[in-house]
């Protein structure tokens, strides 16, 4: 049972802010002044399963770093969008290309920068530890905060609204 108050058999497709949402809004810098930031695996997972599963992801970051373009792409995500300072122009643009109409699309943001991109979908969600206004905007807000699970916890929800998680044996790999 989804605790998402949304017809989740209509998403497609997933796209996702980086810092504050995939990752913790707290990050440590390094001594050469770039920032360093943290991932949950369970978050991974969920999301090579989607990308297995035939959902479209996308990676809407206003950050620029290689780890973060090398860790989604590890997972498998191929549409990853860094030093995005205007973000709705690209989700749209990627929305256009894939043939995605908004009620087919959940975003997931956290701050000031992704409340266009939140107005744009079908299911705009936020992390628990989002912004004010961001959380206003949500349709939903994970009980998990940005970096610790809340990725995984729209799209386990929405793979379970569908029938596409662990219903075969390619669940039980990476």
């Amino acid at each position: 049972m989804s605790s998402i108050d949304y017809d989740l058999t209509q998403i497609r497709a997933f796209a996702f802010d980086v810092d504050g949402v995939l990752s913790p809004s707290t990050i440590p810098l390094g001594s050469d002044g770039y920032p360093r930031r943290m991932v949950n695996i369970k978050d991974g997972y969920a999301l090579q399963l989607a990308v297995k599963k035939g959902y479209k992801i996308a990676i809407i970051t206003g950050g620029i770093s290689e780890a973060v373009k090398v860790r989604f792409s590890s997972l498998g995500i191929a549409d990853i969008f860094m030093g995005s300072s205007k973000k709705l122009p690209i989700l749209k643009s990627w929305m256009e290309k894939e043939g995605l109409r908004p009620e087919e699309v959940a975003f997931m943001g956290d701050d000031i920068p992704d409340l266009p991109c939140l107005r744009h979908v079908g299911l705009p969600c936020a992390p628990f530890d989002a912004c004010a206004e961001c959380l206003a905007t949500a349709h939903y807000v994970s009980k998990f905060s940005g970096g610790y699970g809340c990725g995984r916890d729209i799209l386990e929800q929405t793979m379970k609204a569908q029938g596409k998680w662990m219903d075969d044996a390619e669940a039980f790999g990476w």
